[in-house]
């Protein structure tokens, strides 16, 4: 890393080509990129327009139900007997999960450049529902593509995105998982791309999408700093958030970037570190290209992407944000992992502890707490990004424990 590297703000990046370090840029089909373009441009047109940012603030507030509050985990703080445990409830969320932050951006943007679709992808289906939920807030149609795998899992959610007037593509291709949902969705998205905006679910993908995606999230961590500041009058020790594509996490983690803070990404190390059995990008992954960016991935010797599994559909993703890899390489994020059983034995234990029941997603990082916060003062603080609500994987959940 070079000295102007280590100098320079890392709330600044990307660079003009979408670059975070080596990691991002644009790696698509010509007739792809003019569409990709169209939206880099009008993203930049708007994200400073002061008419947008007001009807966007007013949708974050008046119908989100922002600011998400900062919550002690007080009884687990105990239970544990380490640090003090504090949780940034996007769970509370409309929607149920941090998702709708970034969809009601795209929306807007969308109906700014006179888009009549969105179109999505989704694993876990909050991104999903987050994606419906906002075109039926603008009056705009909608498309949800679907790894058949995730829609049996995830059932609820399906529901929901019908009951808001979407179309749920189910995709029975690949893994037929969160991958296969986004190869679905580009090429439909390339049929039609004239009259449809693809709002892509996380910080992955060509630029502009991964800075677009972490602006609009970067919300939860302005947030968190003012409420831990109010609080604590100080700044926490720890930020810990899990991570699929990475958007959850960036969002916390960007406001910090520049602090002297301690910020830990939870990947899924599902079964074990068999190829197939994991999604623990970062952890087991090489650089490579996929859905049009360059970063981290989970890869053959050929380059394919390779199998994954995690039992939180939002996580079992081959790729990572360019973001990631950055810090990664940099050393600014640490990534740990966390399996199937430990998420499953922090989701009853949240439950149970706090009365939260959270997405499986965020209990890959409240389980991370668990292994950490014991071995820490009292004097420390740890925030998590709780992410989602679990609702819609207590069937999942029942099947799995005979409940």
């Amino acid at each position: 890393m070079s000295n102007n590297q280590k100098n320079e703000s890392l709330k600044s990046l990307p660079d003009n080509q979408g670059y975070f370090g080596k990691y991002g840029g644009q790696f698509i089909p010509p007739e792809l990129k003019v569409a990709i373009n169209e939206v880099a441009d009008a993203y930049a047109e708007f994200k400073n327009d002061a008419n947008f940012r007001q009807e966007y603030e007013l949708l974050l507030s008046s119908y989100v139900g922002r600011p998400s509050p900062l919550y002690f985990a007080k009884r687990l703080s105990d239970q544990l007997g380490g640090a003090r445990i504090y949780f940034k409830r996007e769970d509370l969320n409309h929607t149920g999960a941090h998702k709708i932050n970034h969809t009601l951006g795209e929306a807007l943007l969308a109906k700014r450049m006179g888009k009549k679709k969105l179109l999505a992808e989704t694993g876990a289906g909050q991104h999903g529902v987050a994606v419906a939920t906002a075109a039926a807030i603008m009056g705009l149609d909608c498309e949800i593509h679907m790894g058949t795998i995730d829609i049996a899992k995830q059932h609820p959610n399906v529901i929901r995105m019908k009951l808001l007037g979407a179309q749920v593509v189910p995709v029975d291709q690949g893994g037929k998982s969160l991958k296969d949902a986004v190869d679905s969705a580009f090429g439909a998205y390339l049929k039609d791309y004239k009259n449809t905006f693809f709002a892509i679910g996380s910080v992955v993908g060509p630029h502009p999408y991964p800075m677009m995606i972490r602006d609009f999230q970067s919300v939860v961590g302005r947030e968190a700093k003012e409420q831990i500041l109010k609080l604590l009058g100080r700044l926490p020790d720890y930020l810990i958030a899990c991570v699929g594509g990475g958007s959850n996490a960036i969002g916390l983690f960007h406001e910090f970037l520049d602090d002297q803070v301690k910020m830990i990404g939870v990947e899924p190390s599902g079964r074990s570190f068999k190829p197939g059995d994991h999604a623990a990008t970062l952890t087991k992954g090489k650089p490579g290209t996929i859905h049009g960016m360059y970063t981290y991935l989970l890869q053959n010797d050929k380059g394919e992407p390779l199998p994954v599994h995690s039992i939180a559909s939002g996580l079992d993703y081959p790729g990572i944000g360019p973001i990631h890899a950055d810090l990664l390489e940099r050393g600014r994020v640490k990534y740990v992992t966390i399996n199937d059983q430990e998420a499953i034995e922090a989701f009853q234990q949240l439950s149970r502890v706090e009365g939260i029941i959270p997405a499986l997603e965020s209990a890959h990082a409240v389980a991370y707490v668990n292994k950490i916060a014991p071995d820490l003062s009292v004097d420390e603080v740890i925030v998590v990004n709780l992410s989602g609500r679990g609702d819609k994987d207590v069937d999942y959940i029942a099947e799995k424990l005979s409940l």
